[in-house]
């Protein structure tokens, strides 16, 4: 009939949209700078050709990190206002422990101001000269709080963890096979812990399946190594076991949430990501002894624990979010938005890391850029490109972040090189999305003219933060 839209039905005859839309709308808007390619030439110069020293407002789009970037809701923002900004004993640290402890299990919560915060306390306690923490993949303050306190971070991904073009349902699973070698050949005695990061950021954003960290843990009591997650992305994990393993569809995010925890030992949380805020984070544990000692150290260098280094309406904020997080119509769109993202620059033809993870599209930058060698740093050759196309910042995950020297000073690169682009929650719309994936696309094709780049300055531990640039002429 004239004027009917087709539509499509699922099994149960309800009617299906194609289009997906975001699940809120918009109550309040900021300006963003639109600013031109001269300008923008000056401004990287200006910031050593490193996108950390880019300014906000030089910034059109930033995808530079999904942490403590995302778009608060009307519900936070009212919470806030109910802050108790008492120095002990604030109601609103009861309200952000009881929803903690809904979803964790853990017997002790303690609040920090971010994630690091949490893995600064947590290895200065366990870790040390000689210690060794394996992880499915080390995320980078992970790794610099590890080897400021003298231990070794080892990262134990999988075969396909480290192959961009390999797709699988759980890429960022844990080589359990590897984990057993290096415990047999160190010695459990020098495992404090071992630790899963959900879902696995420097592998992609991949999630790791439930029933890995339940093998994992298997094999840790064997030798009797805790495990810890850090799990700063735990719903969106959720959420893939939810669409990816038998037996999990009928399940609520909240229920595999729980299971999840239920596993390990304790946790650390940078809530700054599915805290749905813009500061926070936890240090959670079930051992007495550890969780006395990170107190005392928490009150030296944090704050008092019934706030950790937090102002109270803050932790009104994450008692919101934290609940927020576990919608799961918010976490289809929230993913979707990512997989949009990767959908149209694979049809450009731009290779990418797949399949797309939970909070980032990532570039594979040996294959965007392939005559730029890994020690001249292609993945920060193509963000400072993609900055002067379109005002995008995005973040190298290559050589630059993770790249180590030998003693006579040769480079060793990482399994990959990476550029990420990372979507904050709730911030942007399809036409901004749209827009990254126009400048990208004008990017790779010109890829031929980037050029490889040098450190002209770089600090001893997470050099990627701070380091200086110059393009090799």
């Amino acid at each position: 009939m004239k004027g009917t839209s087709k539509c499509n039905f699922d099994k149960k005859g309800n009617d299906v949209m194609k289009t997906q839309i975001e699940p809120f709308k918009i109550k309040s808007v900021e300006a963003i700078p639109i600013t031109t390619k001269e300008e923008r030439i000056r401004y990287l110069k200006e910031a050593f050709l490193n996108p950390f020293y880019l300014r906000s407002e030089h910034i059109t789009i930033d995808l530079l990190t999904d942490s403590g970037t995302t778009a608060m809701s009307a519900s936070q923002w009212g919470n806030i206002m109910q802050g108790d900004e008492a120095y002990a004993g604030s109601k609103s640290y009861y309200k952000f422990e009881e929803v903690v402890k809904k979803i964790t299990g853990f017997k002790h919560i303690i609040p920090t101001h971010q994630g690091r915060a949490a893995e600064r306390i947590l290895f200065s306690i366990l870790g040390g000269n000689g210690k060794i923490i394996p992880n499915n993949t080390h995320f980078d303050t992970t790794r610099g709080n590890i080897e400021y306190s003298g231990a070794v971070a080892v990262d134990l991904p999988t075969k396909a963890g480290i192959d961009p073009s390999t797709v699988e349902d759980f890429k960022g699973n844990m080589d359990i096979d590897a984990l057993q070698r290096l415990i047999e050949e160190v010695g459990s005695e020098r495992i404090p812990l071992c630790i899963i990061t959900v879902t696995n950021n420097s592998g992609g954003g991949q999630p790791v399946s439930m029933q890995n960290i339940r093998e994992t843990k298997e094999l840790l009591s064997n030798y009797g190594i805790p495990l810890f997650l850090d799990c700063c992305r735990f719903a969106e994990n959720a959420y893939f076991i939810k669409k990816r393993e038998k037996g999990y569809q009928n399940k609520s995010i909240l229920e595999i949430a729980q299971e999840m925890f239920s596993y390990a030992d304790g946790a650390t949380m940078s809530a700054k990501k599915d805290g749905m805020s813009n500061t926070g984070g936890f240090l959670a544990t079930n051992d007495d002894s550890l969780a006395e000692k990170a107190r005392v150290n928490l009150i030296i260098t944090e704050g008092f624990p019934t706030y950790g280094g937090l102002a109270r309406r803050d932790l009104e904020a994450l008692a919101v979010g934290f609940e927020e997080a576990l919608d799961e119509k918010y976490l289809e769109y929230r993913i979707g938005q990512v997989a949009y993202l990767g959908d149209l620059l694979i049809k450009a033809g731009v290779p990418i890391l797949v399949p797309t993870g939970g909070h980032a599209v990532y570039l594979n930058a040996k294959l965007f850029a392939p005559h730029i060698l890994p020690e001249h740093f292609p993945g920060q050759s193509i963000a400072c490109d993609i900055y002067l196309e379109g005002g995008i910042r995005s973040c190298e995950i290559g050589s630059v972040m993770f790249g180590k020297k030998t003693p006579d000073g040769r480079h060793i690169p990482p399994p990959m090189e990476l550029v990420r682009m990372a979507i904050p929650r709730r911030v942007y719309t399809k036409s901004h999305i749209e827009y990254v994936a126009e400048s990208v696309i004008k990017v790779f094709n010109r890829r031929n003219e980037l050029k490889g780049m040098k450190i002209i300055y770089e600090a001893p531990l997470l050099r990627h933060f701070t380091a200086k640039f110059d393009y090799i002429k």
